[in-house]
């Protein structure tokens, strides 16, 4: 088990359960020293006193709150454990609502909270199963890191998780960063949904850190000396280039579903730009004058035909009475 970072208790109505809070996550990002270029020697960074330029050890080193530019109020850690506070040594759930409601940008850091010996065992079960049946997550209050908290509790595979949460007034509005207005399609709307069904996962396990990977192939060929791995070329996109937007949008559609084995399948959710249809009043207003035309000039072929066919009877007529 990760070493705990705190001790208390999580009390939810006269319940306490002692819990140990250690990490849910695990940091796998790659760190680097600074370092002097010309001997490769370590810079390390030195705590100096202000007043008398003098390196300060570690246990010499206390909290001060800036009042004005020239007076500090020292402020010791034994003052700032022994504050009133109910939630200093316990995580105190205040309400139990409906996953939905919590908007996942108040979400930050999350732990795991541990039975703190087996007295705590059948609590913390309690707890479990109390939020598996309800279908709801708790909001607690936590008083961590000389700071007041809010705190969401859920289950994750038969443990306890602790999501530290931002205030309300933490958040930032992003009213200012709204775009303007634009001119917007739906048929580009329908394409970029086509687009979010066809890049649909159940899923998303089998994301991997590439970057990482590729700074170990790095790091690993610098230390043997090795030629370097050859850089990955991409196309990158011109700030500000205008962009055919349906354009983009159908190829992003057929190479999803290329990436996804789904060859030949992307003729039939194509979308066409409508354009408007052209006016035919004109050629149907013409139209009927068109076809009495025809009707008058058969109608004289006809006549015309006759008149010949009654000529030649009356020639054939004389002929035979001679």
């Amino acid at each position: 088990m990760p070493r705990p970072l705190w001790t208390g208790a999580v009390s939810f109505g006269l319940v306490s359960i002692p819990i140990k809070v250690v990490s849910a996550t695990e940091d796998h990002a790659i760190r680097f020293h600074q370092v002097h270029l010309e001997d490769m020697g370590r810079v390390r960074t030195r705590k100096v006193c202000s007043i008398d330029d003098e390196v300060v050890p570690q246990e010499e080193i206390g909290k001060g709150y800036e009042l004005t530019k020239d007076e500090l109020v020292p402020v010791t850690d034994e003052e700032l454990d022994e504050m009133p506070l109910p939630t200093a040594k316990a995580i105190e759930i205040v309400a139990f609502v409906d996953a939905d409601s919590i908007d996942p940008i108040r979400i930050s850091d999350s732990y795991f909270l541990a039975i703190d010996g087996q007295v705590a065992a059948k609590p913390y079960t309690l707890l479990r199963k109390a939020l598996e049946r309800s279908d709801k997550v708790a909001v607690a209050k936590f008083a961590w890191h000389n700071r007041e908290r809010l705190g969401l509790l859920r289950v994750r595979e038969d443990a306890i998780v602790l999501h530290a949460m931002r205030w309300p007034d933490e958040i930032r509005s992003p009213e200012s960063l709204k775009p303007k207005d634009v001119d917007l399609g739906d048929e580009e709307i329908e394409r970029a949904v086509q687009l979010t069904d066809t890049m649909a996962l159940d899923n998303i396990s089998g994301f991997r850190d590439e970057y990482r990977e590729a700074l170990e192939e790095l790091i690993e060929a610098k230390a043997e000396g090795a030629e370097l791995p050859e850089p990955v070329g991409g196309e990158e996109q011109e700030s500000g280039k205008v962009v055919d937007l349906m354009a983009a949008l159908n190829a992003s559609v057929k190479a999803a579903r290329e990436s996804r084995g789904e060859h030949g399948q992307d003729q039939d959710a194509t979308v066409h730009t409508m354009q408007p249809r052209k006016k035919t009043t004109a050629k149907k207003k013409a139209a009927p004058a068109r076809k009495t035309t025809e009707k008058k000039a058969t109608a004289g072929k006809k006549r015309t035909a006759k008149k010949t066919t009654t000529k030649k009877t009356a020639a054939a007529r004389k002929r035979n009475a001679s």
